[in-house]
């Protein structure tokens, strides 16, 4: 079983970033990974994918973060990140990291198979 560890998290200001990181219990390489976020009083939403290396690496944005968030892989440290650029209130939330066991995204929130603790991001001014 995957293990999933995010940091990074913490406060910034409207128009700061800040970099997520996930690090994993084995290689990731043969994952797709993702983050999702939870702000309070609303669901989960799907906020980025990537696909395996094995595969061909896609990535995948939710509207809402599309041009501002980038979602990336450190291979050989079993990291992923998520950098966070141009942040806004409303990026505001629990940003879990998670796994599925394939190739690739099946989407922006697929039915994923491992979730890390969770990192509170917090944006105001």
């Amino acid at each position: 079983q995957v293990q999933l560890w995010e940091s990074g998290g913490g406060e910034a200001q409207p128009g700061e970033s800040l970099r997520l990181s996930c690090a994993a219990s084995m290689p990731l390489d043969y994952y797709a990974v993702g983050w999702v976020r939870q702000a309070p009083g609303k669901e989960r939403e799907g906020v980025a994918c990537i696909s395996s290396p094995g595969s061909d690496a896609a990535t995948h944005y939710a509207d809402s973060v599309k041009g501002r968030f980038t979602i990336s892989r450190d291979q050989a440290n079993h990291l992923v990140y998520l950098q966070m650029n141009n942040l806004r209130p409303e990026d505001t939330a629990v940003y879990y990291c998670a796994t599925e066991t394939r190739l690739d995204c099946m989407g922006l929130y697929p039915q994923y198979d491992f979730w890390g603790q969770g990192a509170q991001v917090t944006v105001s001014s």
